[in-house]
């Protein structure tokens, strides 16, 4: 790897400045997991990196007064798997850190780098799609706030400018009794597929509302609205059922709107069928899980 030079910056400020001053030459660094590998492989080359695990306080794991869930950008996947607040307020994404890569990894990566990276086999990005979650990012002109739906255009592509800094991860509060599961499918290091699924139930086990979020078979994770209308409604015992037409017409719904891509996790045509099978047990096991209490 050719050499390059280490920017320190203490605050967010110094940071903007070095990519200010640096231009195209410069790039964020934090945990290195993947931006390193890239460069040792040749198919990067930037003359300065800019550290912003120095900058204090951008780790911070932190709720708000209405619940929300603010995740420094600089945090670790360890730190997430591993932080009681999470595992109070969204345990599905503590379960979803703990299965990211390996230790090794977990303990080095940040979910800033994970999200601004945006390499499309990613279980953290499901998730965050799957629940309301917004990102601040911050540039010259001052802070602005993307839906996280918005952030990752496509394969290695966001919507951070050269010359911002992702610096907050907000997830909304989940409602008291909503259940929620994520499930993933793979054989190799990264994930083939990961599904998402919350919902709330009401008394008499009617859908009030329901989620599902599809990840790596495709460039970006996304959310299936289209999937989600059809079961909104529906009694879960009904959507399950071994015959149902509901969670068929769902899993193809989904399927056909991911935007498969054949890669060395398998053929488009049987991620596809991966996604239609996936659907309906995601939302059998969230159907099963216990329902949030805080």
């Amino acid at each position: 790897m050719r050499p390059f030079r280490l920017h320190e910056p203490t605050t967010v400020s110094e940071a903007l400045a070095v990519l200010s001053e640096r231009g195209d030459s410069a790039r964020l660094y934090a945990g290195g997991t993947e931006l390193l590998l890239a460069m040792k492989a040749g198919f990067l080359e930037y003359d300065d990196l800019v550290n912003v695990k120095t900058i204090a306080g951008l780790d911070a794991i932190t709720t708000d007064a209405d619940g929300n869930l603010h995740i420094g950008p600089t945090a670790t996947h360890r730190e997430l798997e591993t932080s009681t607040l999470i595992a109070e307020c969204f345990p599905l994404l503590a379960d979803v850190e703990h299965h990211v890569a390996n230790v090794r990894v977990r303990n080095v990566g940040t979910i800033g780098g994970n999200l601004c990276f945006a390499e499309p086999h990613s279980d953290p990005a499901t998730v965050f799609n799957l629940f309301g979650t917004n990102v601040e990012i911050t540039g010259p002109m001052g802070p602005r706030l993307l839906g996280i739906g918005e952030l990752q255009k496509g394969p290695y592509e966001t919507a951070v400018g050269d010359d911002e800094v992702l610096t907050d991860i907000v997830m909304q509060a989940i409602p008291k009794g909503v259940r929620s599961a994520y499930l993933k499918f793979g054989y190799h290091h990264r994930p083939t597929l990961g599904v998402g699924v919350a919902l709330m139930l009401d008394g008499d086990g009617t859908v009030e509302d329901v989620r599902i979020a599809v990840g790596s078979v495709s460039p970006v994770p996304f959310r299936v609205q289209e999937a989600e209308t059809i079961i909104n409604g529906e009694k879960m015992s009904a959507v399950l059922a071994d015959d149902s037409s509901v969670a068929a017409e769902a899993g193809r719904i989904a399927a056909e709107s991911a935007d498969a891509v054949s890669d060395l996790h398998g053929s488009a045509e049987y991620k596809q069928h991966l996604v239609s099978v996936f659907v309906k047990r995601a939302l059998a096991a969230a159907a099963n899980a216990p329902e949030h209490q805080v």
